[in-house]
């Protein structure tokens, strides 16, 4: 039901402007719970809400499918957080690993080329960068160069799959970058849509809990139902 809820939700959700978009300030789980016991709560004051302005339609009886919208909105985006994370994690794994793999190469490639000036010009040209793009680019352009001279390297017996692996990792650790970065910067549109299916929740019960806690302020028992347990803790 919360993917039902969150597809039925979606282009109204990709329509908030922007400057309205708030990020979770509490736990969603505790949001969500938060949603649900208020939608059982406020249907015993139906008549006293409604008649001192309350959209009924609009808030209450739409809370269960902003509930689920964000529901499964904040699902989505745990799934891509941890994928994210876990690629930060592998690349600070293999990144060091890739840079000794690129520094032995260039070394190789000076050697093979030690009487070719030219092509030394061109190994000195791919070192002279830094940074993990220009590393994952160095490896690509490595494997070109080094599969394009391959007859410098027959005297020493070089194994020129090396030269595959380079190519294979450059690929490899641009996808891993990407992902880790996405951990980094923190705005993935899963989070974006996450923070807006909030928002969403998050009006509609500001608005119930608003109109309930004026309604009942003299009447301490319903009064009650209207505050966020959460917050008061």
């Amino acid at each position: 039901m919360s993917k039902q809820n969150f597809q039925t939700k979606l282009i109204e959700l990709e329509t908030i402007p922007q400057d309205l978009v708030k990020a979770p300030t509490q736990p969603v789980d505790v949001t969500t719970q938060e949603a649900e016991n208020l939608f059982i709560w406020v249907q015993e004051d139906k008549k006293v809400l409604i008649s001192i302005g309350l959209d009924w339609d609009k808030y209450v009886e739409d809370l269960p499918i902003r509930t689920g919208a964000c529901r499964y909105a904040q699902a989505i985006w745990n799934k891509e957080r941890y994928s994210q994370e876990e690629a930060a994690k592998a690349w600070k794994e293999e990144s060091p690993k890739a840079y000794a793999f690129r520094n032995d190469l260039l070394a190789d490639m000076r050697f093979a080329f030690r009487k070719r000036p030219g092509l030394l010009a061109r190994v000195r040209t791919i070192a002279g960068g830094d940074g993990n793009a220009d590393m994952i680019q160095d490896l690509m352009d490595i494997s070109v160069l080094g599969k394009a001279n391959a007859t410098e390297f027959e005297a020493t017996n070089y194994d020129m799959a090396r030269f595959d692996l380079a190519e294979q990792k450059s690929d490899c650790l641009a996808e891993l970058l990407a992902k880790a970065n996405g951990a980094t910067w923190d705005n993935s549109k899963a989070k974006d849509i996450r923070d807006r299916a909030f928002t969403h929740l998050k009006e509609a019960m500001d608005e119930i809990k608003d109109t309930g806690k004026y309604a009942f302020r003299k009447d301490p028992e319903r009064y009650k139902g209207y505050i966020s347990h959460y917050r008061r803790r």
